[in-house]
């Protein structure tokens, strides 16, 4: 049997708005401290496209997409700017000479030692202000968001 939550009003406190701006006070801080690792190109955006990459190289954009949770339409711009930004390349799939496969390249694989610190110290930052048992309640209820 599903409890329906009540209704609530229309405020600051709605969940949605709560996670945009969580979000996006948590992009604000991690695109400062990249800029200050001199990658101040990097967008926020651009981590729908790197962090699949950074688990692992060279995927196909279709796969990248599917990882972000993105459309192929969607993820395709985003590796164009990624590409222009000099963070991967493109190059023809050897299995399969219609698609693209993407890979780091080396200021990519550079960036992602300086996301691996930068994050971490983002990380620590909301475990000192939230808890260790709030933030994993945190991460789970995130993944479950993410299920809907």
């Amino acid at each position: 049997m599903s409890t329906k939550v009540a209704e609530p009003a229309v405020s600051l406190d709605n969940l949605g708005f709560l996670l945009a701006k969580a979000s996006q006070r948590f992009n604000e801080r991690l695109v400062e401290r990249l800029a200050e690792q001199a990658f101040a190109e990097v967008r926020a955006s651009y981590g729908s496209v790197l962090m699949p990459l950074f688990e692992q190289d060279s995927l196909r954009v279709g796969e990248i997409g599917a990882r972000a949770r993105l459309s192929k339409q969607a993820m395709t711009r985003l590796v164009a700017h990624c590409e222009a930004d000099g963070l991967v390349r493109r190059s023809r799939d050897a299995a399969d000479g219609r698609a693209f496969r993407v890979e780091l390249t080396s200021r990519g694989q550079e960036l992602r030692s300086v996301v691996q610190h930068v994050l971490s110290q983002l990380d620590d930052e909301v475990l000192t202000q939230l808890g260790r048992r709030d933030i994993d309640a945190l991460r789970t209820a995130l993944k479950g968001v993410m299920e809907l």
